[in-house]
Formats: structure tokens, C-alpha cells, sequence
């Protein structure tokens, strides 16, 4: 493997790091719970506007970006809703599980964008990221429509991490320099952000899934962690994305399932623990075929 992709060595350790402290330090819940929700709404917003204030934009190259992520996130509804239909599953389970095969986890995605291509990375992942989170959580939802509560939209206006890209955008589009202190501030924010955050995704693993939809989880693990950055190195260049931006779309195509697929199931009274399963398989599949990616795209 080249030494490219080792890159992301850094970032998978903390992940497993993040496992050790759940398993052997007597933390509690309540830690890791409020952990990840300071990294949600506090942490992660920040490093998004710090990045894309210092970054840039190339508003030519943002839109075949955009349009090569949703194309790779159809790409999995479509397969998974394919694929699954040969199991057999119960209709709350496919609801469930069907999400894995096209939602991505946003912290690993900004982690490992900063890490490889540093703001411009960031700035380019959050773009994606505040554009597919809210197409990704309706679709979700309504899957696991019949089962849920309202409010579904206003969940979906109130995610930080859209506002937060928004917001670094608009300020950008505008000029705007943030005096020193300001910045300073920010990019405090940022750097605890991304070890929190891998930290908090290492503690929400679960390796403890119901052996029914076994054949299926795998399914979807082969869409989400193969098929679809397979499919990026297709659609990007067929849009006429290169550098960066095609390295970006390739590196979202190929993120684990999101962690908050599981809330989401358990929330609207889904099959929880398949989908538990799944979110820890993918984040330790990716440990795998992500550097394999990575060292494609820089190797």
C-alpha cells in the first residue's frame, strides 16, 4: 500500500482508541453522550466555518461536486432497494437497514478530508456535507415514515452542521475576515473537533447485530464501502471533476454508514440493532477499503 494511504493511520487510531476508553475506563453514558453532543453542535460547526472562511471557493467546480455526490448516494438507495428485496425482510427492517447503504459519517468525512488536503479539503467536504445530510435524513425518514413522529423538517432545518456550512459560505461569498481573536477562537474549536469527534465515534461501536439480516448487512456493506466510490471514479471525471474535488467526492463516496442511522431507527421504532451492527461493521470495513481509495487517488 503506498505511503500515501497511510495517512489516514491517525484517524482510525483514534477511532480505536475511542473503543478502548468505552470498554476500560468506567466513564458512563452520560460522558460519551455529552461528548458527542458538544462535538455536534459546538465543535464540528466550528470547524466547518473556520474552514471554509480560509478556504477559496471554486464555485465552477462546486456544482458537478454536488451533483457527483447525490448521483453516488442515488446509486446506493437504488442498489440497496434492489438487493434487498431478495431477503425478504420485514418491512420495518428493511426501513431500518436500507439507510446504511447511502448515508455517510460526517465526522469521519471532515476528519479525513483536513487531514489529506487540509482546509481546501474541509471547506469541499463540508460543502457536500451540507448539501447531502438534509437529502440523506428525508429519505431515511421516509422510509420510516409509517413508524415515526412529525417534525421531520424542522429536524432537518435545525441541523448545526447545514447551518454552519451555510453560514461559512454566505460569510465567505461576502468577504468577510474575521478579526484575530475571532479566528483564533475558531480554530481552537476546530482542532479539538476532529480528535473528540473520532473519539466519540470509536465509543458508539457495536459489534452486536441480529444474525437474520446478516446476508443483507453484508449486501449493503459491499454498496457502501465498494460500489459507490467505484461509482464516483466514474460519474466525477464523466462531470468533469478533477483534482481535489473528484479526490473529495471519491472520499464521501467511500465513508462509513453515519451513526446517527441508528438514533434515527431506534427514534421512529426501527430494528435498532441491525443497524447498530451495521454503522460498526462499515466503520471498521472502511479502515480497510478507505486507504485502498486513498491510495488510488494520491498513490
Amino acid at each position: 500500500m503506498p505511503t500515501t494511504a497511510l495517512l489516514l493511520l491517525p484517524d482510525f487510531a483514534l477511532i480505536l482508541l475511542g473503543v478502548a476508553l468505552r470498554r476500560f475506563m468506567p466513564l458512563g453514558d452520560h460522558f460519551w453522550m455529552g461528548l458527542e453532543r458538544l462535538v455536534y453542535f459546538v465543535l464540528f460547526p466550528a470547524l466547518l466555518v473556520n474552514a471554509v472562511l480560509k478556504t477559496r471557493l471554486d464555485l465552477a467546480a462546486a456544482g458537478p461536486l454536488l451533483i457527483t455526490a447525490f448521483l453516488c448516494m442515488v446509486t446506493g438507495m437504488a442498489l440497496g432497494w434492489a438487493g434487498l428485496r431478495f431477503f425478504r425482510l420485514k418491512p420495518l427492517v428493511f426501513a431500518s437497514i436500507f439507510q446504511c447503504g447511502y448515508r455517510f459519517n460526517s465526522y469521519i468525512a471532515l476528519a479525513a478530508a483536513g487531514l489529506l488536503f487540509g482546509n481546501p479539503g474541509i471547506a469541499a467536504m463540508g460543502l457536500v456535507v451540507g448539501a447531502a445530510v438534509p437529502v440523506a435524513n428525508l429519505v431515511s425518514v421516509w422510509m420510516l415514515a409509517r413508524h415515526g413522529e412529525a417534525g421531520v423538517l424542522r429536524e432537518v432545518a435545525r441541523n448545526p452542521l447545514i447551518w454552519a456550512t451555510a453560514s461559512g459560505f454566505l460569510l465567505n461569498l461576502a468577504g468577510f475576515v474575521p478579526p484575530q481573536p475571532l479566528q483564533m477562537f475558531l480554530s481552537r474549536l476546530a482542532d479539538a473537533s476532529i480528535a473528540l469527534g473520532l473519539l466519540a465515534v470509536g465509543a458508539a461501536l457495536r459489534l452486536k447485530g441480529q444474525s437474520g439480516v446478516r446476508g443483507a448487512s453484508f449486501l449493503l456493506l459491499a454498496i457502501k464501502l465498494l460500489a459507490l466510490p467505484l461509482a464516483a471514479t466514474f460519474i466525477g471525471p464523466w462531470l468533469g471533476l478533477s483534482g481535489l474535488y473528484l479526490h473529495v467526492a471519491v472520499l464521501f463516496a467511500a465513508l462509513p454508514t453515519a451513526s446517527s442511522a441508528y438514533i434515527l431507527a431506534m427514534r421512529m421504532g426501527g430494528d435498532g440493532q441491525s443497524v447498530a451492527w451495521l454503522i460498526s461493521a462499515s466503520t471498521l470495513g472502511s479502515m480497510v477499503t478507505m486507504p485502498l481509495w486513498v491510495a488510488w487517488l494520491l498513490g
